[in-house]
Protein backbone atom coordinates (compact mmCIF):
# COMPACT_ATOMS: atom_id res chain seq x y z
CA UNK A 1 0.00 0.00 0.00
CA UNK A 2 1.14 3.38 -0.38
CA UNK A 3 -0.35 6.79 1.01
CA UNK A 4 -0.43 9.70 -1.31
CA UNK A 5 -1.46 12.94 -0.50
CA UNK A 6 -2.40 15.92 -3.03
CA UNK A 7 -1.75 19.69 -2.94
CA UNK A 8 -1.77 22.84 -5.27
CA UNK A 9 -5.46 22.86 -5.64
CA UNK A 10 -6.62 26.67 -5.36
CA UNK A 11 -9.29 29.25 -6.86
CA UNK A 12 -7.72 30.46 -10.25
CA UNK A 13 -9.77 32.81 -13.21
CA UNK A 14 -10.87 31.20 -16.03
CA UNK A 15 -7.98 30.72 -18.60
CA UNK A 16 -5.42 30.61 -15.80
CA UNK A 17 -3.03 27.30 -14.42
CA UNK A 18 -2.42 25.51 -11.68
CA UNK A 19 -0.19 22.69 -10.63
CA UNK A 20 -1.21 19.84 -8.65
CA UNK A 21 1.49 17.30 -6.81
CA UNK A 22 0.91 13.61 -5.06
CA UNK A 23 3.21 12.56 -2.99
CA UNK A 24 3.58 9.25 -1.88
CA UNK A 25 5.36 7.60 1.00
CA UNK A 26 4.45 4.00 2.38
CA UNK A 27 6.60 1.77 -0.40
CA UNK A 28 8.12 2.66 -3.64
CA UNK A 29 6.22 4.61 -6.23
CA UNK A 30 7.75 3.72 -9.46
CA UNK A 31 6.13 0.48 -9.70
CA UNK A 32 3.06 2.21 -9.50
CA UNK A 33 1.18 3.75 -12.38
CA UNK A 34 -0.60 6.77 -11.30
CA UNK A 35 -4.00 8.65 -11.84
CA UNK A 36 -5.67 11.58 -12.18
CA UNK A 37 -9.54 11.70 -11.47
CA UNK A 38 -11.69 13.94 -10.38
CA UNK A 39 -15.31 14.37 -9.42
CA UNK A 40 -17.92 17.88 -9.30
CA UNK A 41 -20.35 17.79 -6.98
CA UNK A 42 -23.60 16.12 -8.50
CA UNK A 43 -21.53 14.17 -10.69
CA UNK A 44 -19.81 10.99 -11.10
CA UNK A 45 -15.68 10.49 -10.72
CA UNK A 46 -14.29 10.75 -14.47
CA UNK A 47 -10.63 10.14 -15.17
CA UNK A 48 -8.35 13.05 -16.12
CA UNK A 49 -5.02 11.95 -17.08
CA UNK A 50 -2.66 9.06 -16.35
CA UNK A 51 0.99 8.08 -16.56
CA UNK A 52 3.00 4.69 -16.52
CA UNK A 53 5.27 3.74 -14.09
CA UNK A 54 8.25 4.76 -15.91
CA UNK A 55 6.92 7.57 -17.82
CA UNK A 56 7.32 6.68 -21.13
CA UNK A 57 3.16 6.86 -21.35
CA UNK A 58 1.05 9.46 -20.71
CA UNK A 59 -3.00 9.18 -21.64
CA UNK A 60 -5.45 12.01 -21.24
CA UNK A 61 -9.37 12.37 -21.12
CA UNK A 62 -10.30 14.21 -24.68
CA UNK A 63 -11.56 17.33 -22.47
CA UNK A 64 -8.23 17.82 -20.84
CA UNK A 65 -6.06 16.57 -24.23
CA UNK A 66 -3.26 19.75 -24.87
CA UNK A 67 -4.31 21.37 -21.62
CA UNK A 68 -3.21 19.43 -18.82
CA UNK A 69 0.31 17.38 -18.53
CA UNK A 70 1.39 14.93 -16.33
CA UNK A 71 4.43 13.90 -15.28
CA UNK A 72 6.33 11.90 -12.91
CA UNK A 73 9.45 12.22 -10.84
CA UNK A 74 10.02 8.68 -9.27
CA UNK A 75 13.20 9.90 -7.67
CA UNK A 76 10.77 12.45 -5.22
CA UNK A 77 8.08 9.92 -5.58
CA UNK A 78 5.84 12.66 -6.47
CA UNK A 79 3.03 12.74 -9.97
CA UNK A 80 2.70 16.44 -11.07
CA UNK A 81 -0.68 17.61 -13.15
CA UNK A 82 0.30 20.73 -14.77
CA UNK A 83 -2.95 22.48 -15.85
CA UNK A 84 -3.63 24.81 -17.90
CA UNK A 85 -6.11 27.08 -20.24
CA UNK A 86 -8.66 25.98 -17.12
CA UNK A 87 -12.31 26.49 -17.81
CA UNK A 88 -15.05 26.90 -15.37
CA UNK A 89 -15.89 23.48 -15.90
CA UNK A 90 -12.99 22.02 -14.77
CA UNK A 91 -14.42 22.78 -11.57
CA UNK A 92 -13.60 19.75 -9.39
CA UNK A 93 -11.94 17.99 -6.49
CA UNK A 94 -8.92 16.49 -8.06
CA UNK A 95 -8.03 13.15 -6.79
CA UNK A 96 -4.69 11.02 -7.79
CA UNK A 97 -4.44 7.22 -7.17
CA UNK A 98 -1.59 4.58 -7.61
CA UNK A 99 -2.33 0.99 -8.95
CA UNK A 100 -0.05 -1.70 -8.81
CA UNK A 101 1.47 -2.40 -11.99
CA UNK A 102 0.19 -4.05 -14.49
CA UNK A 103 -2.62 -1.17 -15.10
CA UNK A 104 -4.82 -2.00 -18.41
CA UNK A 105 -7.40 0.25 -18.36
CA UNK A 106 -6.30 3.82 -17.14
CA UNK A 107 -9.52 5.78 -17.36
CA UNK A 108 -10.79 2.52 -14.75
CA UNK A 109 -10.57 4.01 -11.60
CA UNK A 110 -11.41 0.35 -10.47
CA UNK A 111 -7.74 -0.53 -11.69
CA UNK A 112 -6.28 1.59 -9.09
CA UNK A 113 -6.29 0.47 -5.20
CA UNK A 114 -4.59 3.43 -3.11
CA UNK A 115 -6.20 7.05 -3.44
CA UNK A 116 -5.23 10.48 -2.00
CA UNK A 117 -7.67 12.70 0.34
CA UNK A 118 -8.34 15.38 -3.64
CA UNK A 119 -7.87 18.54 -3.99
CA UNK A 120 -10.30 21.22 -4.68
CA UNK A 121 -9.71 23.40 -8.15
CA UNK A 122 -12.08 26.28 -8.43
CA UNK A 123 -12.33 27.97 -11.70
CA UNK A 124 -13.91 31.33 -11.46
CA UNK A 125 -15.67 32.71 -14.85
Amino acid sequence: QVQLGESGGGLVQAGGSLRLSCAASGRSFSNYTVGWFRQAPGKEREFVAAVRWDGGNTFYAESVMRRFMISRDNAKNTVYLQTSALKPEDTAVYYCAAGVNPVYYYSDFQEYDDWGQGTQVTVSS
